[in-house]
């Protein structure tokens, strides 16, 4: 290497095909061939005279899996940028993050920066003034699935420095003084705007017949990283595609030799808004092409969950079991936060934070079927109940998992899995028959009732405080078509009404499970009560049956019945990202009984302004065969599980902590209150000893410690050893006893008198009669149901 020539900037290699504009089915024949062969992209030229670039790409991303995808030459005078940005970001989401857009140098400055601005994540328009583009208010997006690189032709070597990811020449049309001076300027350019020149790419498109000899000066002396061979021969591209091997090898030498560092280098504007404690110049090599800065444009897909806004410092995003041993082991060198994410739906939100490292687990998503007979599948954490549901209903199996099917598995199966069919199945957790687990130190292990039994224990109800569970193999049970119904209810008399429900769903047979949502009443309008329930049934007049009790709780003010299969009730999740930006507070607890005392203060509760939206799911039946002592999630004997949601925090504690005495422990997924008292509410003290013991072996250091804080027995300080308060703390409000069934009802009359229907006196009117289900047909009822499922925050 000689001083005048430009250093090895230690870019990956990368080899391509320049596809000639000419008959499409030759093109897509020699991409075929490219990614056959093993080489990584292939580009079309934008002509005018040819087939449309942007057409013919497409037609090749659709023949493809993995091949990177480039226009190249796109003139942006003649085009409009924001067209371009929006072609490109849609083939880009469509094609899974292939795609690369090449410039020509006139107009290059102006459509790069409307281009950018088009796709970052920004809810104000985009208004440009320029000589070659005009923008009067255009709405951004899409944005693309990655950071699309954006080259610029040869004739703009300083404007590449400048502002673009690459620096495109074509040879031999460039001598090598020119080409060699176009280098130099690239850096000097690089340098004066604060960049580093390894930013920027270098690409070379060749034509005619290529040795290795050639390619390796190239990239070894001139830095150049990329190449294009321009052919419409099959032969020729064999004949290259044969020299890649030889040339990655003898650079891979070279590189060693005089101590390279290989990779790509983020932009100084992604540096620039690093977080401090993270050292971002460590990551794992498998791990950094895929992992999220503040600075990228994937970041705003990826900061936040369903409901909480977050800017966490790191996104690293694991493909298999490995990469999340070494994101792990990444993260814990490091004393930031820690969040693990598989759905990203949580409420606590604590798959996200500030400033520190998320581990996203949303690519290990398989869905496998592992033995037919036994009805055993394998799925990964990533994925989402709704698309569990669509892969094993086929089968006519399904898993019971929530109510929403954009929840992810990770979440809910290391929680319980509180959904539509518990009372008939359980809860998520006890299906559950073996799980993969990374521990705090790397190590991989399988637990199940004979390998790790009592790390497989406490995985079901408290694992994120034990591990991260790459994979979960579940007994699925065999569940046909459902009826399913929303009915709408006057709640005037909310004490009266939530009783009823109460009595009701506990003299149910236990193929009836449902949900009960209330808001506070609004001005000029009554107080309404809408009811969700399943019932595991096929049958018209069983489904009829079974939801009648409930069409009597309050006047009925509508109703829908359908026969649905279970993906119709969790359905696979609409496309997109989260985006919240709130911080709700929530209160969970579980209940034995709605009793007369509990439905009154629950009235008062709602009425006190300090919540908007309060559920009571029903639990019991299957859930309580199983003994309390066979999972972490020990409130078997529970029939309901509550939640509330507020705005403010201290005024929802306050108005929830006064109805603790009707409370039997919590279900830690629904509860962001983190007041040391909660841990014993969501663990008896019997199962909150074994958590600590088990915490103490397989966490001994609290890796896991931004979720469920279950305290190893060293660390509990001024906790008791039965894991009590120490003295001067409240315990948790409990009453050792329910309040007695035998309490008689709530008279009518009074300061609030009871409202169950028109000229009502007290007796409970007998309701209309339900309609028989009909199939449920309807797209337009399907989106609406989603969508009320969706706005109700689970």
């Amino acid at each position: 290497m000689t001083s005048d020539r430009t250093a090895d900037h230690g870019h990956p290699l990368r080899f391509g095909i320049a596809v000639p504009p000419a008959e499409p089915g030759a093109a897509v024949e020699l991409a075929l061939s490219a990614e056959q062969l093993g080489l990584d992209l292939v580009t079309v030229s934008d002509d005018p005279d040819a087939l449309d670039a942007w057409t013919l790409l497409s037609w090749i991303a659709g023949a493809t899996n993995d091949v990177g995808l480039a226009v190249d030459g796109l003139d942006l005078v003649r085009r409009p940028a924001a067209v371009a940005a929006r072609a490109a970001a849609s083939l880009d989401l469509l094609a899974g993050g292939r795609v690369e857009l090449g410039l020509t140098p006139g107009g290059a400055e102006e459509a790069i920066e409307i281009v950018r601005a088009l796709w970052a994540s920004d809810p104000t328009p985009v208004t440009y003034s320029g000589t070659h583009q005009r923008l009067a208010g255009a709405q951004r997006g899409p944005a693309p699935a990655h950071d699309v690189p954006i080259w610029v032709g040869g004739g703009a070597p300083d404007l590449a420095g400048r502002v673009a990811d690459g620096w495109s020449v074509t040879l031999p049309g460039l001598d090598p003084e020119a080409r060699r001076a176009g280098l130099a300027a690239v850096d000097a350019a690089a340098r004066a705007a604060g960049r580093d020149p390894r930013e920027i790419r270098r690409i070379a498109t060749l034509a005619g017949p290529v040795d290795a000899d050639l390619l390796e000066a190239l990239a070894r002396d001139e830095g150049f990283g990329t190449f294009l061979l321009a052919t419409g021969d099959p032969d020729a591209l064999r004949a290259f595609a044969a020299v890649v091997p030889v040339v990655r090898a003898r650079v891979a030498v070279g590189r060693s030799g005089a101590g390279v560092q290989v990779g790509s280098i983020r932009s100084a504007a992604v540096r620039a808004r690093r977080r401090p404690g993270i050292d971002y110049d460590t990551i794992p090599a498998a791990l950094v092409d895929a992992a999220v800065e503040p600075g990228d444009l994937r970041y705003a897909g990826v900061r936040s969950n369903y409901l909480r806004g977050g800017a966490p410092g790191l996104v690293l995003r694991p493909r298999t079991t490995a990469e999340v041993v070494d994101a792990l082991g990444y993260a814990r060198r490091h004393d930031v936060a820690l969040g693990v994410r598989s759905g990203g739906h949580g409420v606590s939100g604590r798959s996200t934070n500030d400033g520190g490292i998320v581990i996203d687990l949303a690519a290990l998503n398989g869905i496998e079927v592992l033995d037919p007979a036994a009805r055993r599948v394998r799925i990964g954490p990533g994925a989402r109940w709704g698309e569990v549901a669509q892969a094993l209903y086929p089968h006519g199996w399904a898993i019971t998992s929530g109510d929403y099917g954009g929840v992810g598995v990770g979440g809910l199966a290391t929680a319980g899995g509180i959904g539509f069919l518990a009372r008939e199945h359980g809860l998520t957790i006890d299906h559950i028959r073996a799980v993969e687990v990374v521990l705090a130190d790397g190590s991989v292990v399988r637990a199940d009732e004979h390998h790790h039994p009592d790390l497989f224990w406490g995985v079901r109800g408290a694992g994120s405080a034990l591990g991260i569970v790459t994979s979960f193999e579940f007994e699925a049970d065999e569940v046909g078509l459902l009826g399913f119904a929303q009915l709408t209810l006057d709640a005037s008399d909310t004490a009266g009404l939530l009783q009823a429900y109460g009595e009701a769903v506990e003299a149910a047979p236990r193929d009836l499970t449902a949900f009960l949502i209330l808001g506070p009443p609004r001005r000029g309008r009554p107080a309404a009560a809408t009811v969700m329930a399943a019932v595991d049934s096929d049958d018209p007049d069983t489904v009829i049956d079974r939801l009648q009790p409930l069409a009597g709780i309050g006047p009925l003010l509508a109703q829908q019945v359908v026969l649905t299969p279970y993906p119709g009730i969790v359905s696979p999740p609409e496309p997109g990202l989260h985006q919240g930006r709130g911080e709700p507070a929530t209160r969970s607890a579980l209940v034995e009984h709605i009793t007369p005392g509990f439905a009154r203060a629950a009235e008062d509760f709602l009425h006190s302004g300090a919540t908007y939206f309060l559920q009571f799911r029903s639990v019991g039946g299957a859930v309580a065969d199983v003994a309390p002592d066979a999972t972490a999630y020990a409130h078997r004997s529970a029939n309901f599980s509550a939640v509330a949601f507020g705005a403010n925090r201290r005024r929802l504690d306050a108005a929830w902590d006064e109805m603790a005495d009707h409370f039997r422990g919590l279900y830690w997924s629904f509860e962001t209150d983190r007041r040391p008292d909660r841990l014993l509410d969501a663990y008896p003290p019997a199962t909150l000893r074994r958590l600590q013991e088990i915490k103490s072996r397989y966490d001994p250091e609290n890796v896991f410690r931004d979720n469920v804080v279950v305290p190893a027995p060293r660390r509990v300080g001024s906790w008791r050893p039965d894991g009590s308060p120490p003295p001067g703390r409240a315990p948790s409000r409990r009453r050792p006893h329910p309040e007695p069934r035998s309490s008689p009802p709530r008279p009518c009359g009074g300061a609030r008198p009871c409202r169950r229907g028109p000229g009502s006196s007290g007796r409970r009117e007998a309701p209309p009669p339900l309609r028989h289900p009909a199939p449920a047909r309807s797209r337009v009822r399907r989106r609406r149901a989603r969508a009320w499922w969706a706005s109700s925050g689970r």
